[in-house]
């Protein structure tokens, strides 16, 4: 999947037990889009986690720098909500 966003939050570096860099990120995404004739405005929050190459790029970009996120939704640890897992980013 995709996700278009600015990075609005973001821990420091960190590493898993394997010993990978890891970095945590709250995405806000913005769009417009088209239901039922309609336009309608989307604006939410997505939390997402980059391991590995992606955290360190993601440790390079700014924060409200538009990025298309690509990776993969999987349950949060605690059970409540999705986690983006970033396998890719790509600035704009």
């Amino acid at each position: 999947m995709s996700l278009s966003g600015v990075i609005k939050e973001r821990s420091a570096l960190r590493y898993t037990p394997a010993g990978l860099p890891a970095v945590d990120l709250v995405i806000e995404h913005q769009s417009v889009v088209q239901q039922e004739g309609v336009p309608r405005k989307v604006t939410m929050d997505c939390r997402a986690v980059c391991i590995g190459t992606v955290a360190v790029g993601a440790q390079r970009l700014a924060l409200d720098e538009s990025v298309v996120f690509h990776g993969f939704l999987a349950p949060a640890r605690n059970g409540r909500g999705h986690v983006l897992h970033v396998t890719d980013l790509q600035p704009t």
